[in-house]
């Protein structure tokens, strides 16, 4: 007899006496029936209402605070407030009420900074009880669990952070920052969750005083609580005539902690 299965196109052998039984694929666990061979397969196995029902019914985590549904698809347990990146609500359960953040939410200093860094992550406010899924251009996400530490995240990869955390806006104020037209972060400061996108897998570097790092600041996405990045230019004559590092402005991490990228240059940070 054989054994098929018509969803993923595993086949092995199977004994005559599992002959019209179903039984899961070992390979997709997907329910297959068993029959003899020469049989050919139902027609349009695999392309039902029900199949595509089953293949992507969502699983709900029974976890409390974050949890990854998927690599690009967050759950948030929602029992009180939670912040989130404006429009990264792709669905929910129970109830719930969403409020884009006000002017004076926190304070007249940050109202200030947003509108001098022209900071682009405007947040959401989510109240109330139930499960919360976020998501952002299919970027994926990343779940960070502060224990009264630090974290600098780049504000356009920030996705959500639990009600507890403290956050605050800085800007390098360094004068090769200010020719480039300032280069804007959050900072995350308490206990609790923080969950930040990337496009692709994130990769870390360590950090120390010996050993520091440079990034593309449109590669950088979060560093360690501890680290001041400089920001440094490297345009020269070399820069135009193709002899340079092809990078004109790069960050410099030095000191002791992490700096995390993502492959892939984000157009977040412009010169102007």
């Amino acid at each position: 007899m054989r054994f098929q299965c018509h969803s993923c196109g595993f086949q092995t052998e199977a004994p005559d006496r599992y002959a019209g039984k179903s039984v899961k694929c070992p390979k997709c666990k997907t329910p297959v029936t068993i029959v003899a061979q020469g049989t050919p397969p139902p027609a349009n196995h695999g392309y039902s209402v029900s199949e595509f029902l089953k293949k992507t019914r969502f699983s709900q985590k029974q976890g409390h605070g974050f949890e990854l549904e998927k690599d690009r698809l967050l759950q948030v347990k929602l029992n009180g407030r939670v912040w989130t990146k404006l429009g990264a609500m792709v669905a929910y359960e129970g109830q719930m009420t969403f409020t884009r953040e006000g002017i004076f939410e926190h304070g007249v200093g940050k109202m200030f900074k947003k509108a001098a860094t022209g900071e682009g992550a405007q947040l959401m406010k989510a109240e109330g009880m139930g499960y919360l899924y976020l998501a952002d251009n299919g970027k994926k996400i990343s779940i960070l669990h502060l224990k009264g530490e630090s974290i600098f995240v780049n504000g356009n990869d920030l996705l959500a952070f639990e009600d507890g955390i403290e956050w605050d806006i800085k800007l390098m104020k360094k004068l090769t920052a200010m020719l480039a037209g300032g280069l804007f972060n959050v900072k995350l400061t308490g206990t609790g969750m923080v969950a930040v996108t990337t496009h692709h897998d994130p990769v870390s570097f360590k950090v120390t005083a010996h050993h520091p790092v440079f990034t593309d600041p449109n590669a950088t996405v979060a560093w360690s609580g501890g680290l001041v990045p400089e920001l440094k230019t490297d345009v020269s004559f070399k820069t135009f005539i193709g002899r340079g590092s092809g990078e004109s402005f790069q960050m410099k991490f030095q000191g002791n902690g992490f700096v995390v990228i993502q492959p892939f240059e984000e157009a977040t940070f412009q010169a102007g």
